[in-house]
């Protein structure tokens, strides 16, 4: 099973793959789909926005970011209770995996980061995964979160190296590599992926998959958010991206990174059914549930319940890798 993961692609077969024929793409990636995964589990995962606003970066897409005038709200850290709360009603909607997510730079070794470990200590014990996104990430931090029994760590490349500097200034490419790898190091889930629709092109597309697909390890995780564009960002009258755009994406993203949880992420509130369902068949098989995608409207839970009736869809356990491991070592 794993003589199929690869690590040495190239960008040309990458495109080669990319530009194939739709549908023979989505049979191909469907194919693979189902030799690594049941292509009828989706893992239900629920993001909260613990800190929101306020934030010095200046990524073109974000409206949590300071220097833009947007409708977001700064909101402090969250008090523990709440959070829990929170995550409490997303495990008994059927979520099996809770995010929490800061619109912060970089993580300080202060008081909110204290304030963190807890969360992710008190979420662990509710018997869920427990991931965060909270930005740039030291080695010696990243250890904290791993011994407080964090699963997850998100921290997304958006684009390709080559695009990426018209989007963001306030922070290199290295620096999220390098955010990749002390997250690695201290032996937490990657969860990496990127955003379509900002005004790149195919190729830079190609190119943010052969940076997650040529990675020492492939990304658990590997979200494709579609741009939802908000009033008063940079890229505010940015157009819909093709749906197209985004199927190709997803269905390369599983050739090139087979075992990854692909997750169809931003911009689903823009879905039909029809659109997400074509997403499940080129590999997709995980969805943020709930009305809110930490400022960004996503489809409440009922139309969730009733797509994944529509469907014949399930929910994938909490912690099935660690299971299958265990289960595999008797």
């Amino acid at each position: 099973m794993s003589q199929d993961i690869r690590h040495d692609w190239t960008r040309d077969e990458i495109a080669a793959i990319y530009h194939s024929p739709l549908l023979d793409l989505v049979y191909r990636a469907a194919t693979t789909h189902r030799q690594h995964h049941d292509p009828q589990e989706v893992q239900v995962c629920k993001l909260l926005s613990i800190k929101t606003g306020g934030c010095s970066e200046d990524c073109a897409y974000c409206p949590q970011a300071a220097r833009y005038h947007t409708d977001v709200n700064v909101q402090p850290l969250l008090p523990y209770s709440e959070v829990i709360h929170n995550a409490l009603q997303a495990k008994e909607a059927g979520s099996t995996r809770f995010c929490m997510g800061a619109a912060w730079r970089e993580v300080r070794d202060n008081a909110h980061f204290d304030r963190v470990i807890e969360m992710v200590k008190g979420i662990n014990a509710l018997g869920m995964e427990v991931c965060c996104t909270l930005g740039m990430l030291t080695e010696s931090q990243a250890q904290r979160l791993k011994e407080a029994g964090l699963y997850a760590y998100n921290h997304n490349i958006d684009s390709s190296e080559e695009f990426y500097e018209k989007i963001i200034t306030t922070r290199t490419y290295a620096d999220r590599l390098q955010t990749l790898e002390n997250v690695r190091n201290a032996g937490i889930s990657v969860c990496c992926g990127g955003i379509v629709g900002m005004g790149e092109t195919p190729a830079d597309r190609i190119g943010m998959l052969h940076t997650l697909a040529t990675l020492p390890e492939h990304p658990e995780s590997v979200p494709v958010n579609s741009l939802v564009s908000v009033d008063g960002t940079p890229l505010e009258n940015r157009e819909r991206v093709s749906m197209w755009d985004v199927i190709r994406t997803i269905a390369t993203a599983r050739i090139l990174m087979p075992k990854a949880m692909v997750r169809l992420s931003a911009g689903r509130n823009e879905m039909s059914d029809a659109e997400q369902a074509f997403c499940f068949m080129a590999g997709a098989n995980s969805i943020f549930a709930g009305d809110k995608l930490l400022t960004t409207p996503n489809p409440n839970w009922d139309r969730d319940g009733e797509m994944f009736d529509l469907l014949g869809l399930k929910q994938r356990p909490a912690f099935k890798h660690e299971h299958q491991q265990t289960q595999a070592m008797v």
